[in-house]
């Protein structure tokens, strides 16, 4: 798993555009307001479409009750993810969102020491009281049937003819994005949850996830953005550096690696003072490339209990 996701993010790195770190540097360029705003559509769904979420499979765990649950995303795929709710809590419970990363899944969040620490994540969340929801991104997990099963990181074997008709990373975020936003609408008709405690915690691509949808969705109220890249001309128009525009107030932690390839400590300081409100945004620096150690977890649940 470790190796997965570090080749595919080497991967996409290839095309990201890196400056020298320096004292002096500046913000990464985002487009303007106006440009902004046109982007929003891209993230609008029909919600009378039926969002059909239902329960599939229910497990007892040792202090929670875990529940796989699908819904119908925006283009007609059903989304399958997991809701754990601890017996501690009480009704309406408070929600984070797991978002994954490129190449993971929603069990990503369930498995111990991987590469995300993704069950120490979700552990110290439930003991503290909040419901937990995961999903499948688009074409990653059990949506591979998406790209015909195979695997979003394409392996260019010479024998086989070539392989067409993948999302690009742009399409697969804004699907992802607008599921999300269906899976909230299915939390809202279940009644139990409080959809005025709703937050995010995202790691990679789920960071990226998690500074668009603060942007777009008025029910998001907080976010943790692990190790999010900002700024990838190949990306556009899903870079996460033009979404700041729609922030405003709204909690946001950044939890970052100095050696991560993909930005520099100066370009994210000096973009975070340009476009955000330094009031209610924060940075955490740890000397770690694109892996997070187990550590960054105190720090996210530190935030979802101050602002959620």
């Amino acid at each position: 798993m470790q190796k997965r996701y570090v080749f595919a993010w080497c991967v996409l790195a290839l095309t990201v555009h890196c400056w020298s770190f320096c004292e002096e540097a500046g913000p990464y360029p985002r487009v303007s307001r106006d440009a902004f705003e046109a982007r929003l559509p891209f993230f609008a769904y029909d919600k009378d479409i039926p969002v059909d979420g239902r329960i599939v499979l229910q497990k007892e765990e040792a202090h929670s009750i875990r529940y796989k649950l699908v819904f119908r995303g925006v283009q007609g795929f059903l989304v399958p993810g997991y809701l754990e709710i601890p017996e501690s809590a009480t009704k309406p419970y408070p929600l984070v969102v797991l978002l994954h990363g490129w190449s993971g899944g929603k069990d990503n969040w369930w498995e111990k020491k991987n590469y995300i620490s993704g069950s120490e994540m979700r552990t110290a969340l439930l003991k503290s009281g909040y419901a937990v929801l995961a999903f499948d991104a688009a074409a990653h997990g059990e949506r591979s049937n998406e790209i015909d099963y195979l695997h979003v990181n394409t392996y260019e074997d010479p024998a086989a003819p070539p392989r067409r008709n993948y999302f690009s990373i742009p399409e697969i975020v804004i699907q992802t994005v607008k599921d999300c936003r269906r899976a909230l609408d299915y939390m809202e008709e279940r009644g139990d949850i409080d959809m005025s405690r709703v937050g995010l915690v995202g790691y990679s691509m789920g960071g990226v996830n998690t500074m668009l949808l603060l942007a777009i969705e008025p029910r998001i109220k907080m976010g943790v953005a692990c190790v999010p890249p900002w700024y990838n001309a190949a990306w556009k128009p899903v870079e996460p550096v033009d979404y700041t525009w729609g922030l405003g107030d709204k909690p946001l932690l950044m939890l970052l690696g100095r050696m991560d390839e993909f930005y520099t400590e100066g370009q994210i300081e000096a973009s975070r003072k340009a476009y955000l409100n330094l009031d209610t945004t924060k940075t955490i620096w740890y000397d770690t490339d694109h892996q997070l150690t187990p550590r960054y977890v105190h720090d996210a649940l530190a935030w979802v209990k101050r602002y959620l």
